[in-house]
């Protein structure tokens, strides 16, 4: 029978709506409705009745979306978009406890065919099958009646309207209690199908529209780096940062976790020359937000708030003079090093670090040298920062993170959709996952250990992570009620005693601050003063290293 053969008199196009309406806002709408079914205030009749008026608003809301924005010619496609928009959604918002906010929409935006292929699982594909393949080829056999355009328009803008009155009588009947569940649970909000994808992806093309007709504003302009080190371009200092990903402090072994998960970091610890940072919150709890904030001069609050583009500290220090290079082996810089030399090394050939075509993160060890000797001769000359953005702890498939010599931890979760395991399971495969970071920044401070020049390494994760916490899973919660899972992330220093002599820095005084709150905010300052540029915009207030320099 073909696709389209009709199996009933025709529907009137409004009539087929208030269907599709119905469907959103009840069964589309399942997650919300457990999360408020589970709060401590929804008991008792008058919690059952607040219930039933919320399902109701929903409903006329949602009629009074579809009325305005979906019309005869395009009925069929927009209503397979919002059933499976809708299914999908509900599935991460069930699965992960997470919300769609225009945070969580860029998440999407940014994602590559990797991160995407670690979403997918079993309960993912028979949710999408019953919640939109199902309905879905029952929504496209339906016959629909050809209606005019003026009365049609007439019909479904009047359908509209009277949704509009009657979320509006609805809410006005119970405006004090929806109010304090709303602002009690801001959750809630972004948990509302179809009107929080709507929102967010209309929010973040509006925004990266806007972002990009604005100019350039440039940043540090007076900007000078130290004297060049004679004839040896690679005598001058080389600092390296790691920017991390997806690492949370409490699962640092160095910040005291129970879990030996950095071993070759504490041993480095006990030599002197390395400083655990114990209280750093990151700047947002995703990488689209953190890794360009952490660069900007901004800090958390400008940045959120900025109505313009800067340059960032890798400007600044090529500016300066100095040689800047950007390796990559996670799903972009996210504008950061678009301006700088960058070289992605996700897909580099190393068979022994690069299994099934997905490297682990010592590839970008293995292709520094290379890349350091593609930078001009003169700039080196004067020092050289290295950014390696890591793979890290990405999630949900830990178990990926780190090879098979290095997993202290067993069993691990090797499922993609993380609900079906045991939460032990989880930590094993995340902590393993640490496990392999410290691996690999221990073999970058021996690597820079072998060097003839002074060298450091600052470290510091991008966001951190939720393991089941409260039911939450990965990350990605707006800031303002993300768990501190999300927002409190490892950072470290390790400096080289050649590099401490160089800048006379007291190590005891940068130990007695570790344990001080800092933040992303500090990052693009005191790495200005790790690299010794001298300009008007780096803050001394916010250099972790700023009194920490001895007379000469």
């Amino acid at each position: 029978m073909p696709l389209t053969a009709p199996l009933r008199a025709p529907w009137h196009p409004t009539a087929l709506l208030l269907v599709l309406a119905l469907w959103l806002a009840t069964l589309g709408n399942f997650p919300l409705w457990t999360a408020l079914w589970r709060l401590p205030e929804m008991h008792g009749p008058q919690a059952v009745a607040t219930l039933g008026l919320l399902v109701l608003v929903v409903l006329a809301a949602t009629l009074l979306l579809l009325s305005l924005l979906v019309w005869p010619r395009w009925l069929k496609p927009a209503g397979l978009l919002l059933l499976t928009i809708t299914a999908s959604s509900s599935y991460f918002m069930a699965s992960y406890g997470i919300v769609i906010d225009p945070t969580m929409a860029t998440n999407v935006v940014q994602t590559d065919m990797g991160e995407a292929l670690d979403l997918l699982s079993w309960p993912l594909l028979v949710t999408l099958t019953l919640g939109a393949a199902l309905p879905g080829i029952w929504w496209w056999r339906q016959p629909v009646r050809a209606v005019g355009a003026v009365r049609l328009a007439g019909q479904q803008l009047g359908a509209g309207l009277l949704g509009l009155l009657v979320a509006v009588a609805l809410l006005w009947t119970s405006f004090q209690d929806v109010a304090s569940l709303m602002r009690n649970h801001k959750q809630l909000r972004y948990m509302v199908n179809p009107f929080n994808t709507v929102y967010a992806v209309g929010r973040v093309a509006v925004g990266r529209t806007t972002q990009a007709q604005k100019p350039l504003r440039p940043l540090g302009e007076d900007a000078r780096g130290p004297a060049a080190t004679g004839t040896d371009p690679d005598g001058a200092p080389l600092i390296v940062l790691v920017v991390g990903e997806t690492a949370r402090a409490a699962n640092f072994g160095l910040g005291g976790y129970g879990r030996d998960t950095t071993p070759r970091l504490q041993a480095l610890q006990g030599q002197g020359d390395l400083v655990y940072f114990s209280n750093v919150s990151s700047c947002g709890t995703n990488t689209q937000t953190s890794v360009p904030c952490m660069f900007s001069h901004l800090g958390r609050d400008g940045y959120a708030d900025a109505s313009e583009r800067h340059e960032n500290l890798l400007d600044v220090l090529q500016r300066a003079g100095l040689a800047v290079l950007w390796l990559d082996n996670q799903s972009g810089c996210k504008g950061v090093c678009e301006r700088v030399p960058n070289v992605d090394t996700r897909a580099l050939d190393f068979p022994d670090v690069c299994p099934d075509g997905q490297c682990l993160d010592e590839a970008m060890l293995r292709q520094l040298p290379q890349e350091l000797s593609k930078l001009p001769a003169e700039r080196r000359a004067r020092g050289t920062v290295v950014v390696m953005h890591q793979m890290g702890s990405h999630g949900p498939a830990y178990y990926k993170r780190s090879p098979q010599a290095l997993k202290r931890f067993l069993p691990e979760c090797t499922s993609h959709a993380l609900q079906e395991c045991p939460v032990e399971h989880i930590q094993n495969a995340y902590d393993n996952s640490l496990r392999y970071t410290d691996h690999f920044l221990a073999e970058t401070v021996q690597w820079l250990q072998a060097q003839k020049r002074p060298t450091a390494l600052l470290y510091l994760s991008d966001h951190g992570e939720s393991l089941g916490e409260k039911g939450l899973y990965l990350h990605g919660m707006p800031y303002r009620m993300a768990p501190k899972e999300q927002t409190q992330v490892p950072m470290l220093a390790w400096i080289s005693k050649p590099l401490q002599q160089d800048r006379h820095w007291d190590m005891a005084c940068l130990r007695a601050k570790a344990g001080q709150p800092w933040s992303h905010d500090n990052l693009f300052h005191t790495l200005l003063d790790v690299a010794s540029i001298h300009t008007q915009v780096h803050v001394p207030a916010l250099d972790i290293l700023s009194d920490c320099a001895r007379p000469a």
